[in-house]
């Protein structure tokens, strides 16, 4: 913190004074450089607002000439209550008097105010209100279009002796004053340090640096030497009279730069000169003692530092080029981490861009830290943690680009001897057999409770790293095996007691999607995928790809390349995962527009936008003589050029939306875009196919497709960042002076850009209205919490405004996607509070490829079943798709984006949230409402006797019986089975420990599946079984062959075993015993045998996927296809011949239908576990 007195002579006062008049101010009437609001008959601001104009000059605003700039009196410390996020920025004198007491006088003289970067409040350029009686406020929606209130920080200057002060104890004495910073005779700044000596950091937030105006002494003579030339007039740069410096400066691609400045850098950067129109500059008098450095600015460009070169000629050249400009990019976030009050932390941060980022700012609980108290750069060390220190953390990377913020991490520090997790496991229900109804619970489900899966405070090494040695997180500690009584027998289970902390599951995320045509779904086959400038994977023949994401990858951002050139470049940030397991997601591609081809020393015009019975949205004029080889040679032949327009009137080309539509603001917070049409350039030498940069490109804009008018003077052209993903400003448009034949009734915004390194460019308004919508997708439509589906993608197409503006329903602004985790998903979408109908949103869901269905809204229209209750969820209009024809799919809704007020109980706990409100958002009970997708429910079932969510790898748990022994490498084998029969019919697979100590006759789980009816056969159905592979168990000490038992229901007879797997089971003793011929018992075999023997083995990184692989093969009936088709004559491994069901006999399936109330499940389990096991060598035998 820093406070500047001045000096009690008037002189010196008066020109001090002077001195803020002329520079960037705002009614600067006290002695430090803030913005003050005196109180009494000095200058009061409350009701009036003026919006600050930096190099103006306001002199209504200033105090009257009696007012003192040495005022009697005493400031309190800095405070900042509140973050300029939702309405804006509140510093109230009644909220700091009731957060910090005393430590605020009755009735303060006077108020100042600065930024958190600590910037003067007058400096800003922003509206702002205050006065010493009521404390200072800003409010967002005051400020220009697309931009936030900064962070403030105020403080209060007091009567005298009003403060509760115990400074004596809490600080040491202030330092002697530092040497006056001003050359000689002139006014300068004099600072003293003192260090607070305090234990509790909440008392040190007075000021521990002050300063003070003062003037050095008279001038003496300069005591500068020069080893070459002579010193300048102003002793700080060595001056050589006879030698001249040449030099040429350019941009990207060759053109020249003009208009450029060129400094040379002393303590204050001196500017020389100014290039021409050819990029050209000559410099007289510097020194080539090839230590001075020249610095080279251009707008929109990082700066060229050149050093001069060393010679003794008398001229010298020399070339440059610029790099475009690149607003700073965290590369890496700082992680959440848990200690123990007293332990030592370390949270980093890392950003990159052009020129690189020189300045690292933290921030606790959005309040900057001060870097002279912490000494922080990128890597912030918090030793002797206290526990008020816990909260959020984030950094800000600043360069002459700009700005941004990282990812919040979470610091949680708990007393010493505190038990890091709850030791008492949280409910969680598993579903159980048709017939094993629990009458203590009147339900299908049993409580196996679990751990919830959170980063704790475990054992850490001495070594503070950016990435802890050793990850620990809360998970179940101990298990205890229970017996659940079902009808006629027993179902183990193990049951979780006990959580504590320890080493984190060990996880890898995984992408995998499809790439295909948004208009006919042709593949995009054998194309590159690029990280950057990396490339990472390829796309198959069917156009499907996997990546491994990298480990400290935060934003996923992809580029898909088609090496045919039939689509446009596509640049994607993909969510996934961070928890591990796998996501896919199906890309959409643009088509490339076919090439025409174009004089270079013509005027061309090319029309962006072709929706039938519409004007085209823009077009792009590119001069004559425009067109510029690469290597800066102006090109003059022809041009065979593509023009790609992604028009937002056609709802259907939502999904192939470049990137995320973000941009990075002044502040370094990510803000949202709201587009109006995109469009990708390729223009080539028609006769060698080489790439040509364009020059003075003007875009023309019908201001009639800008159906909110307040968006108009908002509009900008943005370019893509293709490295990070983001979208950044080219220029603005104004409107165009020019008329225009044959379109004089209509108005077009023009603006210019230029043609180089980005090919990608986008007609937007950003956007700050916008909120959460809570979404929870499930395996059923009971919705249970313990059914909630983790990985689904959630997407929502924001739609153009409808009902209240002048605009078309199908147009669309927005495309976001977000991906589900153990509570749900928030996904971003922008909202009115003013008008209901003003924004709405379509809302889709998607797992490994597959849509799932969102509740219905008619015939019934069920607010339980929705998840929202009335009458929010009249006023948010929902809507499923198939509302108004039952032939549509049911896989999307659409709901107006009515904002919720803040003042209205049954609209504060969603499904829609202020943006502000995303934590609550994110932490929202399941019994909050939300709005819901559900999976259709299959024929099968599944039951591990050591619970494991599939979604969440981080919930598997140590156990010899775990049906996945590795959380890495997940094994997934399927068996399968034909059915000669007049139905369908259930079959089963009972999986016990075969031939380890630990696991023999033990059960594993089971599986069912029902039988799927050949297309070609009548009589004929099949069943892909899934049963546990044989292997390693989690110990990986020795392998268990897995006592597999398949059990078709009913009254069924075998009839044939695939004579490969007879001769491999023979031949890889022991061998089970199959007496019973309603069933076959097999040990299943070691080895990935294939479709010869109708069994089908897929390893992968995730379970859904090796599941999915293998049941498209079995389907298929070949070890590498896949198929939803069912192919019964092909891979089959066993045949049963099974009679019709007598009459008045129910399947499980049937029984389950019937009884939908107290049916949790579609599926049965038969048979008894045994409570005694034979066994005989070589042969195995199993008696239930």
């Amino acid at each position: 913190m820093f406070s500047i007195h001045a000096p009690s002579t008037t002189s010196l006062a008066s020109l001090h004074l002077e001195r803020l008049v002329a520079g960037p101010c705002w009614a600067l009437v006290t002695n430090s450089p803030g913005l003050f609001f005196p109180s009494g008959r000095q200058m009061m601001l409350t009701q009036s607002v003026r919006r600050v104009q930096p190099g103006k000059r306001i002199s209504s605003l200033f105090a009257k000439p009696g007012d003192s700039l040495e005022s009697p009196g005493e400031w309190t410390t800095w405070f900042n209550i509140d973050h300029p996020g939702g309405q804006g920025d509140y510093e109230r004198l009644d909220a700091i008097r009731f957060y910090y007491g005393d430590r605020v006088c009755a009735r303060p003289l006077r108020l100042e105010a600065r930024t958190t970067d600590w910037m003067p409040a007058g400096s800003t350029g922003q509206v702002v209100h205050g006065s010493p009686r009521e404390g200072f406020w800003c409010l967002n929606r005051e400020q220009r279009p697309g931009q936030n209130c900064s962070n403030y920080t105020v403080r209060f200057l007091c009567p005298p002796g009003s403060l509760r002060r115990d400074t004596e104890r809490i600080w040491s004495p202030w330092s002697p004053w530092s040497k006056c910073s001003a050359a000689c005779g002139h006014t300068g700044v004099q600072t003293r340090t003192r260090t607070c000596l305090a234990e509790t950091v909440s008392l040190c937030t007075e000021a521990s640096e002050e300063g003070r105006l003062c003037m050095d002494q008279a001038c003496t003579a300069c005591d500068m030497t020069c080893p070459m030339g002579q010193v300048n007039a102003d002793c700080d740069a060595c001056m050589c009279q006879d030698f001249m410096l040449h030099g040429t400066v350019s941009l990207p691609g060759g053109a020249p730069a003009s208009g450029a400045t060129v400094y040379l850098l002393t303590k204050t950067p001196k500017p020389l000169t100014k290039t021409d129109s050819s990029g050209r500059f000559r410099v007289p008098g510097v020194c080539p003692d090839g230590k001075s450095i020249l610095k080279i600015t251009k707008a929109k460009f990082a700066p060229i530092m050149l050093t001069m070169p060393k010679t003794s000629l008398k001229a010298a050249t020399v070339n440059a080029e610029f790099m475009r400009a690149e607003t700073p990019y965290i590369v890496m976030n700082p992680e959440t981490k848990a200690r123990r009050a007293g332990q030592s932390v370390s949270l980093c941060c890392k950003a990159t861009g052009k020129p690189s980022p020189d300045k690292y700012f933290w921030y606790h609980n959005d309040t900057l830290l001060d870097p002279s108290l912490y000494k922080h750069e990128s890597k912030l060390v918090l030793r002797n943690l206290r526990q008020d220190q816990a909260g959020e953390y984030f950094c800000k990377a600043q360069s002459d680009a700009g700005a941004m913020k990282s990812q919040v991490a979470q610091l949680i520090v708990i007393a010493p001897y505190e038990t890091p997790c709850n030791p008492t496991p949280e409910s969680y229900l598993i579903r159980l057999p048709h017939d094993c109804f629990q009458n203590a619970t009147n339900s299908f489900y049993y409580d196996v409770g679990h751990c919830p899966i959170k980063t704790c405070a475990g054992q850490q090494d001495n070594g503070i790293r950016c990435r802890d040695a050793v990850e620990n997180c809360c998970g179940i500690s101990k298990t205890q095996e229970r017996e659940i009584q079902c009808s006629g027998y027993t179902l183990p289970t193990k049951v979780a007691t006990e959580c504590s902390c320890q080493r984190c599951t060990e996880t890898r995320s995984i992408v995998r999607g499809r790439v295909s045509a948004a208009d006919n779904g042709e593949p995009m086959r054998f194309g590159h995928v690029y990280m950057g400038s990396n490339r990472v994977s390829m796309t198959g023949y069917k156009g499907t790809f996997t990546l491994h994401v990298p480990q400290d990858t935060e934003r996923l951002v992809l580029t898909f390349v088609d090496r045919f050139q039939k689509f446009v470049n596509t640049t994607k940030v993909l969510p996934f995962n961070k928890k591990g397991s796998t996501v896919f997601h199906e890309i959409k591609v643009l088509r490339k527009k076919e090439p025409i081809t174009l004089e270079a020393m013509d005027t061309n015009i090319i029309p962006l936008g072709e929706v039938a019975g519409e004007d085209p949205v823009g077009e792009l004029e590119i001069p004559s003589k425009s067109f510029y080889r690469k290597n800066g040679e102006p090109y003059t032949g022809k041009v065979k050029a593509s023009v790609t327009f992604l028009d937002p009137r056609n709802i259907s080309t939502a999904t192939t939306a470049q990137s995320d539509l973000n941009f990075i603001n002044d502040e370094g917070d990510t803000f949202p875009l709201r587009t109006y049409g995109m469009f990708s350039v390729d223009f080539t030498d028609e006769a060698t196919s080489e790439s040509l940069n364009v020059g003075k490109v003007k875009v023309h804009l019908d201001s009639t497709q800008i159906k909110m008018p307040e968006h108009v003077p908002t509009m900008k052209l943005w370019s893509l960042n293709p490295d990070t993903g983001l979208w950044e400003e080219e220029g603005d448009f104004k409107f165009d002076s020019q008329k225009r034949s044959k379109r004089e009734e209509r108005t077009f915004l023009v603006g210019n850009m230029e043609i180089r390194e980005r090919r990608l460019f986008n007609l937007d308004v950003p956007e700050s209205r916008r909120c959460f919508i809570k979404v929870r997708a499930y395996r059923s439509e009971r919705f249970l919490p313990s059914e909630q589906i983790q990985g689904v993608v959630v997407s929502v197409i924001n739609l153009e405004p409808r009902a209240g503006f002048s605009s078309n329903p199908r147009a669309w602004g927005r495309f976001d996607s977000v991906i589900t985790g153990p509570n749900g998903a928030c996904v971003p979408a922008f909202c009115d509070d003013q008008s209901p109908d003003a924004y709405s949103a379509y809302v889709l869901a998607s797992l490994a490829g597959e849509e799932l269905e969102a509740v219905q809204s008619s015939p019934k229209f069920n607010p339980n079943a929705i998840g929202v209750p009335q009458p929010y969820l009249n006023k948010l209009k929902y809507r499923r798709t198939d509302h108004e024809d039952p032939r549509v799919k049911k896989t999307a809704f659409q709901i107006s984006m009515a904002k919720p007020r803040p003042n209205s109980a049954e609209e504060s706990n969603g499904p829609i949230y202020a943006f502000e409100n995303l934590r609550a958002c994110e932490e929202a009970p399941p019994s909050a409402p939300h709005f819901r997708f559900y999976q259709i429910e299959g024929d099968r079932y599944d039951y591990n006797t050591v619970p494991f969510n599939e979604d969440d790898p981080m919930s598997w748990t140590e156990d010899y019986l775990a049906w996945w022994p590795k959380p890495m490498e997940f094994r997934a084998c399927y068996i399968k089975v034909k059915i000669v029969g007049p139905v369908e019919v259930n079959v089963r697979s009972r999986n016990m420990g075969g031939t380890h100590r630990q696991t023999v006759g033990k059960l594993y789980g089971i599986r069912d599946v029902k039988s799927t009816r050949d297309r070609d056969q009548p009589n004929v159905s099949s069943a892909c079984l899934e049963f546990k592979c044989s292997g390693m168990l989690y110990d990986q000490d020795r392998v268990d062959r897995t006592l597999v038992k398949v059990i078709p229901q009913g009254s069924c007879h075998r009839a044939s075993v695939n004579s490969m797997l007879h001769e491999y089971l023979v031949n890889h003793l022991p061998l089970a015993v199959n007496n019973d011929t309603s069933e076959y018992t097999m040990l299943a075999p070691l080895d990935p045998l294939g479709h010869n023997y109708g069994i089908y083995t897929v390893t992968d990184q995730d379970p859904r996927t090796a599941k999915e692989i293998a049941l498209g093969r079995c389907f298929d009936g070949t070890s590498d296809g896949s198929s939803r088709v069912m192919k019964s004559n092909v891979g089959v491994a066993l045949t049963f011949n099974c009679a019709e069901r007598q009459v008045g006999r129910q399947s499980a399936f049937q029984y389950l239908q019937s009884t939908p109330v107290r049916t949790p499940a579609a599926n049965t389990v038969r048979g008894r576990v045994p409570s005694r096991r034979q066994q005989r060598a070589p042969v195995l035998s199993l008696n239930y």
